[in-house]
């Protein structure tokens, strides 16, 4: 594995380089009418803030068609086998490191099915890690550990749209792999959007604070990694209507937010939902077949394999 660059290491004209590129970032820019912006009331500061945030969704909304893209491409090869894999450094990976840990229990994947990595390895989510977002090499390493395969889904993130390890990761996994790829930034033009199968460019312009992407860009990013996830999961049938079907009980919370969502979607009384979560295991998807097909456990469990999982499609096979 290549180390990755200090910066202490580099030329000081690297630095005037660097400093002239982030300079024409629409992430980057200055803006002189809140150069005053610590002198004001708090509530003046929130209500500013406040009103920043409020313009990232119309910023989302008009990528819209690039999002459903890379759903539809992202949810065809998980279909198959394949892997949703975030990469990103900073701010962004850790995004994606959240984003990816918050599928087992809302829609019972497997931690294998939906990951996230971030330059500089798992102590990066709390610590920085010098130098790990300028390599590429690293990215590549990263990925090549992981087995890539063509089925998997490999999606850069990076504000700026010029982190090397988001562009690395995309173009190795498209490259050597032939993955699909996804590159999520927040600047128009960007070098990840341009590596990418699918680029994804969420402009939502200049910081309350200049060049802190945790605000704007990392809520924009936060928003469009909410539908990626979700809405593949929703094609790939852990879903029923808006009913997390594929919930994991895995607390005393989930295990009654299970028994709601079985209620909701049969309007059984309380003995014969407790005794069909009981029959499925506290599968809710094969208790909901139970109750609405009469269906025992095993023909239930049969119906949802021979649907690949789908509970709208096992239903309809059973009637």
């Amino acid at each position: 594995m290549t180390e990755p660059t200090h910066k202490h290491d580099q030329h000081p004209d690297q630095y005037r380089d660097l400093t002239a590129q982030l300079a024409t970032l629409t992430t980057e820019a200055f803006r002189p009418e809140l150069s005053e912006i610590d002198r004001l009331p708090t509530l003046e500061i929130a209500r500013i803030m406040n009103g920043e945030d409020a313009t990232v969704p119309a910023a989302v909304a008009k990528e819209l068609p690039h999002i459903a893209a890379a759903i539809d491409g992202t949810a065809d090869r998980m279909s198959r086998g394949g892997r949703l894999i975030y990469a990103g450094a900073g701010t962004a990976g850790r995004l994606g490191v959240l984003d990816a840990s918050e599928c087992p229990p809302t829609f019972n994947t497997d931690p294998s099915e939906v990951l996230g990595l971030i330059a500089g390895g798992p102590s990066a989510m709390i610590t920085a890690v010098e130098g790990a977002e300028d390599s590429k090499e690293l990215a590549a390493a990263d990925l090549d550990a992981l087995a890539l395969t063509a089925d998997d889904v490999v999606v850069g993130i990076s504000a700026s749209g010029r982190t090397p390890y988001a562009i690395g990761a995309v173009e190795h996994a498209r490259a050597r792999y032939g993955a699909l790829t996804v590159g999520l930034s927040c600047n128009a033009d960007s070098a990840l959007a341009a590596a990418a199968d699918h680029g994804i460019e969420v402009v939502v312009g200049p910081e309350l604070l200049t060049g802190s992407t945790r605000l704007k860009a990392g809520t924009a990013q936060k928003l469009v990694l909410n539908m990626l996830s979700t809405i593949t999961m929703i094609r790939l049938g852990k879903t029923y209507g808006n009913l997390m079907v594929d919930v994991r009980a895995s607390n005393d919370k989930l295990r009654a937010r299970s028994r709601r969502i079985v209620s909701l979607a049969t309007d059984a009384d309380d003995a014969t939902i407790d005794a069909a979560l009981t029959e499925a295991d506290g599968e809710v998807k094969n208790a909901i077949l139970i109750v609405l097909t009469g269906a025992d456990a095993k023909t239930a469990t049969d119906l949802l394999t021979k649907a690949n999982g789908h509970l709208r499609k096992a239903l309809t096979s059973a009637i």
